[in-house]
């Protein structure tokens, strides 16, 4: 079967980042798919590459970039809710005359149209948030 997932919580807002990463460990271990993991709103948090937690606290956009990278997911951020917080990669920072590139390894920053493709290809859609 194949999943797409939204996620609208930062990291450390609560327990559901933690839930949907296990949620698609255990679907990739039955041998679904998730083709793709939509970050929303304050979901955009995950894809900060300079994000640094505490030593004992889950850095969640390492597990993310390492997962997007073992198992050919597409982590898509949502231009909209990233550039309303801050969130730039190099093109958009370059468009708007700045330096930044703030996104980290395996995200892309995108529009809702990937959204809205990802609802009509998945068989399931989950959002977490």
């Amino acid at each position: 079967m194949k999943f797409a997932l939204q996620i609208n919580s930062s990291p450390y807002q609560s327990n559901v980042a933690y839930s949907a990463y296990l949620f698609i460990k255990a679907l990739l271990a039955q041998g679904h798919q998730v083709f793709r993991v939509f970050f929303y709103q304050e979901g955009i948090y995950h894809a900060f590459k300079h994000n640094t937690p505490p030593d004992d606290e889950v850095h969640f956009t390492q597990l993310w970039s390492q997962l997007a990278e073992q198992h050919h997911i597409d982590l898509v951020v949502c231009i909209s809710a990233a550039q309303r917080r801050g969130l730039l990669c190099a093109d958009e920072a370059a468009r708007q005359g700045k330096h930044d590139n703030d996104i980290a390894e395996g995200f892309r920053i995108s529009g809702l149209g990937q959204l809205i493709e990802a609802t009509l290809e998945a068989d399931r859609f989950i959002v977490f948030g």
